[in-house]
């Protein structure tokens, strides 16, 4: 519904209402954090028989200290619940790329642990990720763009993150 679709009396919210600019805008927005995780997704399975969260899961897991993570932090760095990763550490365990244990500092957390194999997995299937991220994304914005880009979604993480006002 639009605001020409309701009596001007009626429309309490008649402000929120985006214009025809913010629209296309906003539908321009929707449509790459649809597509954009699915292009990724594609090459990732297609290339290294991995999902984007599985590539982003071992990143992480290769970038913290010893390759461990507690689960809820890894949750959260991937973006995911911790039942979904629970679920996919699980396929990731059965293909040999992490196993989980007890934290030895409180035995109430489970840790993920990178195992070799899951590294291997990681150099082999970076390349390709990283050069289709170029083609996509990089490639197509100057750096000053890319870095207003940046910046620009890091604003709006924040709005996502914080408590609602």
């Amino acid at each position: 519904m639009t605001p020409s679709d309701k009596a001007p009396q009626a429309d309490e919210h008649a402000g929120l209402w985006l214009t025809s600019a913010e629209l296309d805008s906003w539908m321009s927005v929707v449509r790459l954090i649809t597509r954009l995780p699915w292009a990724i997704d594609a090459q990732l399975q297609r290339d290294a028989e991995l999902s984007m969260v599985e590539y982003m899961t071992l990143a992480m897991l290769s970038e913290a200290p010893d390759r461990t993570l507690r689960m809820s932090a890894l949750a959260e760095h991937t973006s995911t619940s911790l039942s979904r990763l629970s679920h996919m550490v699980k396929r990731l365990e059965a293909r040999g790329y992490v196993r989980r244990e007890p934290d030895p500092a409180d035995g109430r957390f489970t840790n993920a642990i990178l195992l070799p194999a899951g590294f291997e997995k990681l150099e082999s299937a970076a390349p390709g990720h990283a050069a289709h991220v170029r083609r996509l994304v990089v490639d197509n914005l100057s750096g000053e763009r890319l870095r207003r880009l940046g910046q620009d979604a890091e604003r709006i993480l924040q709005r996502i993150d914080s408590p609602a006002r």
